[in-house]
């Protein structure tokens, strides 16, 4: 039985109580940006808030709606490779927001589809492997899949143990990798393995015999999305399933870069939706005679949740110009995603306390948004890494072991 749900449209950007206003946030952005920023709102207020509380709470991937977000245009959305839309990097940085204000497992999936299997095959692939893939990838045809954490090696992929090795002019692979995104319904899954001369990235077709993948139950976080464990015994490749332009860890890092460019914009729309309801609540909600938005002590609440959701959108919209300059540094992709994604899960959880026990329930969304940023808090790097980042930038000192 699906939960019930509330209507939470967040209406018109810039309209008193939003708290992009509180900045003048919207006068930053061109027509443009603002044209991309509606369509997907309006796509999210139509295709996903009426189902989502139902698909977290029965654990279910909305597959169905791959194609129309290849439609919408935010699939490999800030790519410049054949069949991508080629937008700008604040274009995709809008659209990823309002993906995750209507939920992180949406947005997520835009990630590893774009920014994680797509990127890579940009990045370093050969024109053939892009012609092949990236305009199927882009309209929702085929789903990727960006398959790099292992059991035993998270934040630290150089300890990766699945490996690659030469068998005539075929690869072999042979290892595990785990919570890897969409690997049980992808088509094609991004592999990094240890080959002689250091990690490279391989185009594996997911129906190659020995390659096999599980979803990941028991999640109290992320529920409308997928995450696996992959197996890989034995899958053979012919000599061009290799992405040539990505040896090393540098391949799969610039991946990750772009990854974690998205999640600092996107979180911020798992920030806006709880604040938003918690605002809605405290209006309406009567107590000792009055609304909760009456009381000295809710409008602090509302008022730190709007002063830090506006900033951080600050810090977003920098980080989109600068990466639309190319001139976006690793350090400062860290520190947008530690610090938005921290502040996102304090907002949330701000928010529930708003609600009071209603709160806890999938009628409402704060509680829903707070447990999948714990994900996102986690994949991409852990605080702990990006901290590191961060203070090996500052001090020229790396600390990571």
């Amino acid at each position: 039985m699906g939960a019930a749900h509330e209507d939470h449209r967040t209406g018109d950007p810039g309209t008193p109580g939003d708290p992009a206003e509180l900045v003048g946030f919207d006068a930053l952005l061109s027509d443009a940006e603002r044209a991309v920023q509606r369509r997907v709102r309006e796509f999210v207020d139509a295709e996903v808030r009426p189902h989502v509380a139902r698909w977290y709470e029965e654990a279910v991937f909305p597959r169905e709606l791959v194609p129309a977000l290849g439609e919408l245009g935010v699939l490999g959305m800030h790519l410049r490779a054949p069949g991508c839309p080629g937008r700008s990097a604040v274009e995709y940085g809008l659209a990823a927001l309002e993906l995750e204000a209507g939920d992180s497992g949406l947005r997520t999936f835009v990630s590893v589809q774009g920014s994680l299997a797509m990127s890579a095959i940009a990045k370093h692939g050969t024109p053939a492997q892009q012609e092949q893939w990236l305009p199927e990838l882009a309209a929702g045809r085929r789903i990727g899949c960006f398959a790099l954490t292992e059991p035993t090696a998270g934040s630290d992929p150089g300890a990766m143990a699945t490996t690659a090795r030469r068998d005539g002019s075929d690869w072999v692979l042979e290892g595990a990798k785990r919570w890897i995104g969409m690997a049980s319904i992808a088509d094609v899954a991004v592999v990094w393995a240890r080959a002689d001369d250091g990690i490279r990235g391989f185009l594996v077709p997911t129906s190659a015999p020995g390659f096999a993948a599980t979803p990941i139950g028991g999640k109290l976080s992320m529920r409308a999305s997928v995450q696996c464990d992959v197996r890989l015994d034995g899958v053979r490749l012919p000599a061009d399933a290799v992405l040539p332009g990505a040896l090393g860890l540098r391949g799969p890092f610039a991946c990750l870069d772009e990854a974690r460019y998205g999640i600092a914009w996107g979180v911020l729309g798992a920030a806006r939706d709880s604040y938003l309801a918690a605002l809605r609540h405290a209006g309406r909600r009567l107590q000792f005679g009055r609304p909760l938005a009456g009381y000295q002590l809710t409008q602090a609440k509302l008022a730190d949740m709007a002063v830090t959701i506006g900033r951080d959108l600050l810090l977003a919209l920098q980080l989109g110009r600068l990466k639309d300059a190319g001139r976006l540094r690793p350090h400062q992709i860290s520190t947008g995603k530690l610090n938005n994604v921290r502040d996102a899960i304090e907002v949330c959880r701000q928010a529930r306390t708003v609600l009071g026990g209603d709160g806890i329930t999938l009628e409402h969304p704060p509680m829903r948004h707070a447990a999948n940023l714990e994900s996102v808090r986690t994949y991409e790097g852990t605080d702990e890494v990006h901290t590191l980042v961060i203070g090996r930038h500052l001090t020229g000192v790396p600390a990571f072991r």
